[in-house]
């Protein structure tokens, strides 16, 4: 119980700052509703679950690839973060107000995954916290328990995220919307472009 405890306040910490996957989060949950929004933190919450794979399992094989590869993951993040604000700042708010279907559902949680995997920083923080905080020398099951925590508490603040911003949903008019795409969406090209700047 302590580990799954432990766990989930490394997840929580980890996820709770607001990057470019928060505000896609947030404006995915103004636009198309809590449950959206939800599932897109959810994404990210399964690309933590997978570092923390890789720092509880000490997994060192996984980690030198993904260090070795890090000018790659940069560069596909960027250019999907681009992609994101982009369309994000040109959508109109007329065409955000259909149902959630699954096919909207599953792009949602693949592309908060992907943005997230891609993220090199990730798991050096993963690596970082985890050796400062996590016990050491845990064993399979342990090591197992630890990682559903981090996950668990990922998600949850996911979960607490969508929830609250889904309040403000209703008192949106489609001008407010149209602002909040285009806020977002330069926020969300301000991350790609940084990602794409960054050498070495």
């Amino acid at each position: 119980m302590i580990l799954l405890l432990q766990g989930i306040l490394l997840g929580f910490s980890i996820a709770a700052p607001v990057g470019p996957i928060g505000f896609l989060c947030i404006r995915r949950t103004l636009a198309y509703g809590r449950w959206l929004g939800f599932i897109s933190g959810l994404g990210a919450a399964t690309a933590d679950g997978f570092y923390g794979v890789v720092a509880a399992f000490g997994l060192a094989f996984v980690s030198q690839f993904l260090e070795a590869q890090s000018v790659i993951l940069r560069i596909v993040g960027g250019l999907f973060l681009c992609y994101l604000g982009i369309t994000t700042f040109l959508s109109k708010p007329s065409s955000e107000k259909g149902s959630t279907n699954k096919t909207n559902l599953i792009g949602a949680f693949l592309s908060t995954f992907v943005l997230t995997l891609t993220n090199p920083a990730t798991i050096l923080s993963f690596v970082l916290i985890f050796a400062g905080f996590a016990p050491t020398g845990l064993e399979y099951t342990q090591a197992t328990v630890l990682v559903t925590g981090v996950f668990t508490g990922s998600a949850l603040w996911w979960m607490l995220l969508s929830s609250g911003i889904s309040l403000f949903q209703g008192k949106l008019t489609p001008a407010r919307l149209r602002w909040i795409n285009r806020f977002f969406g330069v926020l969300i090209t301000a991350f790609g472009i940084i990602a794409l700047s960054i050498r070495g």
